[in-house]
């Protein structure tokens, strides 16, 4: 059976509230394990960067729904080679989340972890400066490279042997006091997430673009035969820019 909405009962206006917005993301509230959220962007082509960046893909509905999603989590999780190209920082405290976030019993900010099975990782990447940041590897990674990052100062934790085993990833997060996982990336990170089902839920923004081209999709594995991974939709959101926003959970 297919249901007809009216775009007027899907729209929000620039000036909703993010507190509107917050509740409409809120994580669930039984906190006795790992919740895997993912936030992601595509075309409607399925394109999901453009030069090499998902950035330039967003408007400003996208930037509030990406501002909303960094206030509710516990940490941002994020492959190395993404952050590096997207230019990340560690995240700060957003004074419009601060009581939220002191009742949840949560950081002022989110925490940040990268993963990298490779360790090419640049020592003098900002981020690992900071004591909130957490590189999530595999003991068998190279050991000069561990021993650079390790002198800068980084924290290591590994997550496997000889690669990155997705449910040690969300377990140690849980562990260490941060189940509210937000997952930005990039494809080959959420690929492996996918493969092992861990994905609870999915905000899906989709650019009111195409593309074409040769650009990478949100998800990518090298592993054979995939599986179909059900998620059901729990709301639609589109903005005055045309974009529109999704959220599947399990």
């Amino acid at each position: 059976m297919l249901y007809l909405q009216k775009a007027t009962q899907v729209t929000f206006s620039p000036e909703s509230s993010l507190t509107e917005l917050a509740d409409l993301y809120a994580y669930p509230s039984d906190r006795g394990r790992a919740w895997l959220r993912v936030n992601m962007i595509s075309t409607l082509d399925g394109a999901a960067a453009i030069d090499d960046k998902s950035g330039g893909l967003g408007g400003a509905g996208d930037k509030a729904i990406f501002r909303v999603l960094r206030g509710l989590c516990d940490v941002v999780l994020v492959g190395a080679k993404t952050a590096i190209a997207e230019g990340y920082g560690q995240p700060q405290p957003d004074a419009d989340f601060a009581e939220r976030r002191s009742a949840a019993g949560q950081t002022p900010a989110p925490r940040l972890a990268l993963t990298s099975r490779s360790l090419t990782i640049d020592p003098d990447f900002r981020p690992l400066h900071d004591p909130g940041t957490v590189v999530l590897t595999c003991a068998q990674a190279d050991p000069d490279r561990r021993a650079r990052l390790l002198d800068a100062g980084a924290t290591l934790v590994d997550c496997g042997d000889d690669s990155l085993e997705p449910d040690a990833v969300t377990t140690h997060l849980a562990a260490s006091g941060s189940p509210r996982i937000l997952c930005e990336g990039g494809p080959s990170l959420l690929g492996s997430f996918i493969d092992a089902d861990l994905v609870d839920e999915l905000c899906l923004t989709t650019s009111p673009n195409l593309l074409s081209g040769d650009a990478p999709r949100i998800a990518h594995s090298d592993r054979g035969n995939p599986s179909l991974h059900h998620l059901r939709p729990v709301h639609l959101l589109t903005d005055t820019d045309g974009y529109v926003f999704s959220r599947w959970s399990r």
